[in-house]
């Protein structure tokens, strides 16, 4: 009873805060005629979203379906380069080197480089989003595997455990954790990922949809725009959350 009255409270406060927030925001904006181009009021926002919600609706569905194939195909490529770490000691200084050089070149000049060497279509933006996933999820999950326990290991090798026992059995349990907080960074850079991949060239997405209304000056749209990559961002981060409750069951509370 407690922790669900716990929960409750951890709901409130931040649901009160954000609304708190909200209203002042439309206070100021009212009280100082802010003009909407420079600041819109949330109604103004909301009403934008309502308006155009057809349209954003469609833009939605192509960044949203180029986010979970590149996650997708992310998250499997890093599973694969972590295994091939933690089974080929040579491997990881052979693979840490171009890891961390992948991460050191800015998104903003990548996207463009991927859009003349592969065209304009869906391949340079998947390419961005696995590059942007990859890297915590595999970092991530060769440091779970790494913090296996070495008494548990040698234990199972002088029971004359099999190589893959070990692995399925201990190493990677031990893992999960570190795996699933990599999954959680990366959704946040999956959707960034896809955004910005489409303002190289696109001819649908938000990333595009966002391009257009800077260069109208529609603000209310923008924000509307803004609001439906957050929103695909937490749901991207909560059905992890989901499945990481689901099946790390053994995780202390």
């Amino acid at each position: 009873m407690n922790d669900h009255k716990g929960k409750v409270k951890n709901m409130i406060y931040p649901a009160a805060a954000m609304t708190l927030f909200i209203l002042l925001w439309e206070i100021i904006v009212k009280i100082t005629n802010t003009p909407e181009y420079r600041l819109p009021a949330p109604t103004a926002i909301v009403s934008e979203l309502v308006k155009s919600w057809e349209v954003l609706l469609g833009h939605t569905a192509v960044t949203a379906y180029e986010t979970l194939l590149g996650f997708v195909i992310g998250v499997a490529a890093a599973c694969l380069i972590a295994v091939a770490v933690d089974s080929i000691k040579i491997f990881e200084k052979t693979f840490m080197p171009f890891a961390v050089l992948s991460q050191t070149i800015p998104l903003v000049a990548l996207a463009p480089l991927l859009a003349i060497w592969f065209g304009f279509g869906i391949t340079p933006k998947i390419i961005l989003i696995v590059l942007v996933v990859f890297f915590p999820v595999a970092i991530s999950l060769i440091q779970g595997f790494k913090s296996t326990n070495r008494d548990l290991m040698e234990m199972m090798v002088g029971m004359n455990a099999s190589k893959r026992q070990i692995f399925t059995k201990l190493k990677l349990p031990s893992a999960a954790p570190y795996f699933f907080s990599g999954l959680k960074i990366s959704a946040a850079y999956a959707v960034m990922g896809a955004v910005i991949s489409e303002w190289t060239g696109a001819s649908k997405g938000l990333g595009i949809y966002m391009t257009r209304a800077m260069s109208s000056f529609k603000t209310a749209a923008l924000f509307a725009d803004i609001l439906i990559i957050a929103a695909l961002s937490i749901t991207l981060f909560k059905l992890i959350e989901f499945l990481e409750n689901k099946i790390i069951t053994w995780k202390a509370d």
